[in-house]
């Protein structure tokens, strides 16, 4: 029988180890993901925090290490088993990555056809579905991603993402580039969707306000692995020089801040 510490973990990745040719990124990189929670995954640039993504979700094999998902090991797995697991997430690349000829309904459509083969009606009705629920107004799905505004390429990102009922959504820095409200909508969406559908959300972000708003642990990449990894005042509470200077820093106190805020004027109305 399954210890509960086993059933939580939906991805568990030991002794990681990816390079570009001699250039190594990642070395003997441990980091577990629980069912049910939003990881934030940050670092400084070059640390690799998408390339951790890719490998998890098979598009950077390692050089070494073991990555497991829903206690399968992926890269052991054949091709049409490494479907089925891949059928159980959802990915948000930076930007949307949608496809441009495409209209947002037909993007979101793409892996429904590709893995489902629904009727055409059927899988329009869902990729409608999928689109309100990404908090985009119906006449969205008509339109290409040319004529949405960066926002809104990311909602239709999100919405490809939530295709095929996924139990892990994976987000590559899904506020970048958004205006402080836009984002601040984009986090609340995020933390209903986890709520609402018991998602697990996979998050690369370097955004400060985010990871206060939306994370229920923080796992820091530094030194070519994970240094740290807990909640978010957990994490605040290490010493490594990074960490202090990225929590420390004008925009890290800026970000505690408005939290602390935030928590005094839920206090004031309870």
């Amino acid at each position: 029988m399954a210890t509960k510490a086993a059933s939580e973990t939906v991805i568990e990745v030991e002794g990681l180890r990816t390079q570009f040719g001699d250039n190594v990124i990642h070395y003997n990189l441990d980091l577990v993901v629980r069912r049910n929670e939003i990881l934030g995954v940050v670092g400084g640039s070059g640390t690799g925090k998408s390339v951790l993504m890719r490998a998890i979700i098979g598009l950077k094999p390692p050089s070494a290490g073991t990555i497991r998902i829903f206690g399968e090991n992926f890269y052991e797995k054949s091709p049409q088993e490494q479907i089925e697991i891949e059928r159980r997430w959802g990915v948000m690349f930076q930007g949307g990555a949608l496809f441009s000829s495409l209209t947002v309904a037909q993007n979101v459509m793409a892996p429904i056809h590709e893995h489902l083969r629904l009727p055409k009606e059927l899988a329009a009705d869902i990729a409608a579905m999928k689109i309100s629920m990404s908090g985009l107004p119906a006449d969205a799905g008509a339109k290409y991603p040319s004529e949405l505004s960066g926002g809104m390429n990311k909602r239709a990102g999100l919405a490809r993402a939530l295709a095929l009922d996924p139990e892990i959504v994976f987000l590559d820095e899904p506020t970048a580039g958004l205006d402080p409200i836009g984002a601040e909508k984009f986090d609340r969406l995020i933390v209903t969707l986890k709520k609402s559908l018991g998602l697990t959300v996979f998050m690369v972000t370097h955004d400060l306000d985010t990871l206060h708003a939306t994370c229920d642990r923080v796992a820091v990449l530094a030194e070519k692995r994970v240094i740290a990894i807990g909640s978010l005042d957990d994490v605040r509470r290490s010493d490594h020089p990074w960490i202090e200077e990225y929590f420390s820093g004008p925009r890290g106190r800026a970000a505690l801040g408005a939290k602390e805020r935030d928590g005094m004027r839920g206090a004031e109305t309870a």
